[in-house]
Parts: C-alpha cells; structure tokens; sequence
C-alpha cells in the first residue's frame, strides 16, 4: 500500500545500528519551514547539553503520519523519543505518552494557554506541551468593503448578506472555506456550530450533542452558500485551494489559518495591500496548533524532556515567531511589541486563542478519527444536497451514540 513506503523508510532509518543509541531522537516537522525551525531548535538545545539530537522527517500528509506513529509506538520502540502530535492526537496516543507535570513547575504548565493544556491533559496525566498554536482567522478584501460602506461583518449572518452584495456588483465569489470531507471541514463546520452556540459534537462529559434544531440551520445556511456565495468546487476545496482563489483576487472572504497573512501581503501576491483580518464571525474558532509529547518507551525520558522543554520554551517561541510567524502558545508573547510588528495577525489570533473551542478529541479518545470522519461526512452530505440537515445530523446522532457506547467512550 502507497501509504506504508514513509513508514518503512522511517522504519529502516531507525535501525542503523545500536552504535547512535545515546543520541536523542526527534520525530518533528516534514518539509519546509516547519522542519527547519524544528530542526535549528533542537540543535541548540543538543549545543547547550553537549548532546547529539537527531530528527526524523515525518511524512507530509496527517493520516501518514499518525499511522506511522501509532504503529511505532504500538511496537513499543525505543528508536524516537520525542513526536510533535497534531491538536487532535493526545486522546489517541496517550497510553503510548509520559504524563509531563511530575517533571515540571506549576508555573511552566500555566504560562501556556490553558485551553491547550486542557486539550493535552488526557485522564489526568499532562502528556504533550504545547509547541505552536493555531486558529482559523477571516480574511477579507478591506478595499471592496470600504469601496461599499461595509464593515468587517460580526456574525455569518452578517458576512453571508455583505458576500451576495458585494458580489453581484463587482464578481467573483463572495466567501471560499475549506469545503472538502476531511479534518478540515470538521474544523469549519465546528466553527460555524461554536458561533451559533450549537454545541461540540461531542460534550466533555462524552455526551453527543449534534441532533439539534440549532445544528440543522448552522448546516443548511452553510449548504447555502455553496453554488451561490461560494463556488460549487468548495466541496474539493482545502486550505491552499481557498487561498488560491482569494489571493488571485477572485473572493471577498476567506477563511483560513494565520500562515495565510504573509503570503497574501508577498511581493507578487494580486491583493497584496488590499488584505484585512479579523476573528471568525461570532468568535467561534476552533483550536488548532502542534504538541511535543515524549514516548513512554524512550530510554532517555529526563533528555527528552528537557528538550521539549526548551523547544516550548518563551525564548524558542519567540524565535519561531520572528523568524516564520509561528503562532506561540504562551499568551505573553502576544503582547510583546516586536512580535505585534513582524506580524499584525497576532494580536487579533490572540483574541481568537482565548475564546476557542476544542474539538472532541480528549473525551473520545481512540475513537476521535472515527467521529471527526462521520461528522465530516454528514457536513459534506448537507452541503452536496445529498442529504437533508435533519436526516445527516440524525444518521449521525445514532452513529456516534454506537461509537460511544451511549458516552462510555
């Protein structure tokens, strides 16, 4: 199977040999910045220790890479000591994971943002830090706005009347989002849910809270738009097929993550300078962002520690920060002058970071890709027309009621 060549290209670089076994290994970033900043990140920590770090290129694509983990970690190898862990992996891998609070001061866990916290405390046990946070901001074009008298709008309601408006006189699209069935319509049909007050899909207390009348008229608003404020190819679209469009001036409204703000302003970009950003409508963003968690099998956990320690550290964040606008998950940061210049984004991310909401991923654990892939494809179902809201929401009321045991998850 295609997606099995990463894991047995990690898997064969792993075993070179017992001669390397004092040197502390870090599964973190793929390609590109990401990669980097981990990268320069840990070495300076390995500077400073007088150690020898090693990183390991996870795949790309998230599936791929979760596969590979859950498969490394069910084998019991020592081979990495430290993963990053997408938001929604610690209710999944945190069997596999050391619990971090013993090893750390209260003072460390509670500079963090404490949604984040809560979202990496699974059963008690504290078993990833924050590495870099993340929440859905929207984009708009501030010369059409002003152009038609119009301000940033503050609900969906709002931005759905200013879109059709806009949009008949001047062309184009009116709004382009993430539309396709993946963990990314998840996270924008929670987002729309969060803003109308119609529940997590899932409650903390593992209640399933998605057939309500209010979650049926989130959806059909949302079914809406598309073929009409949104083009009908939204129901492919991801994250860089929405910045596409907006960034090649062709839609008055975007949602996306904040990495979109540098490359809209880049020299060459076609709305370069004609950009706004605000918080989502109804300031229903969901939380995004990476962790560091330390394997459970690892025979170095002190060194592993320490590095995850330095790696979500004030100082390291600041520098990811200055250097690629990675999003810190300390609150103080944001307030720090030079970070607010280098990118005007952070203080309304911040403002979006307080109110967000996490999606269900603690409280069902195991079973969270299984929720996340039913809920996505009942939002994809309603906004196709396949299905109706009520009968979508329904079907999938009584499959996660089966998923979760009736809330034992």
């Amino acid at each position: 199977m295609p997606r099995l060549a990463p894991v047995i290209a990690a898997l064969a670089w792993l075993c070179l040999g017992q001669a390397a076994a004092a040197r502390l290994v870090i599964a973190c970033g793929a390609v590109g910045t990401e990669a980097a900043l981990c990268r320069e990140g840990a070495e300076a920590w390995a500077r400073a220790e007088g150690r020898e770090v090693a990183l390991v290129a996870m795949p790309a694509g998230s599936t791929e890479r979760l596969a590979l983990i859950q498969q490394l970690l069910a084998a019991r190898s020592a081979d990495i000591d430290v993963f990053q862990l997408d938001i929604v992996w610690p209710g999944i891998l945190a069997r596999h994971l050391l619990d971090l609070a013993p090893h750390l001061p209260p003072e460390e866990v509670a500079a963090h943002l404490p949604s984040l916290i809560a979202n990496n405390t699974v059963g008690g046990r504290l078993v990833a830090l924050p590495w870099l946070a993340n929440a859905g901001l929207l984009y708009y074009r501030a010369d059409l706005l002003a152009r038609h008298g119009r301000g940033v709008p503050e609900s969906w309601e709002a931005l759905e009347e200013m879109a059709r408006h806009i949009q008949a006189v001047e062309g184009g699209w009116g709004l382009v989002f993430q539309g396709r069935a993946y963990e990314g319509l998840t996270v924008n049909a929670l987002e729309w849910l969060h803003a109308a007050g119609a529940g997590r899909i899932v409650e903390p207390d593992g209640r399933v809270s998605i057939a309500t009348p209010e979650a049926a008229a989130v959806l059909r608003r949302a079914a809406g738009w598309v073929g009409t404020i949104a083009p009908r190819g939204v129901l492919n679209h991801a994250e860089e097929d929405a910045r596409g469009i907006f960034q090649s001036g062709q839609a008055v409204f975007m949602r996306n993550w904040p990495y979109a703000w540098p490359l809209l302003e880049a020299e060459g970009s076609a709305v370069a300078g004609r950009v706004g950003v605000a918080p989502l409508p109804g300031g229903g963003a969901v939380l995004g962002g990476e962790q560091l968690g330390v394997s459970r099998h690892s025979r170095q956990p002190e060194a592993a520690i320490s590095l995850v320690r330095h790696l979500t550290g004030a100082a390291e964040q600041r520098r990811r920060a200055l250097a690629a606008g990675a999003p810190p998950t300390r609150p103080a940061l944001y307030d720090d002058p030079e970070l607010q210049a280098a990118n005007p984004a952070f203080a309304l991310l911040a403002v979006a970071l307080e109110g967000a909401v996490a999606r269900p991923s603690a409280v069902t654990g195991n079973r969270y890709n299984q929720v996340s892939a039913e809920f996505w494809n009942a939002v994809h179902n309603t906004l196709s027309g396949r299905l109706e809201a009520e009968v979508a929401l329904a079907r999938l009321d009584r499959i996660l009621a089966r998923v979760g045991r009736d809330g034992q998850w």
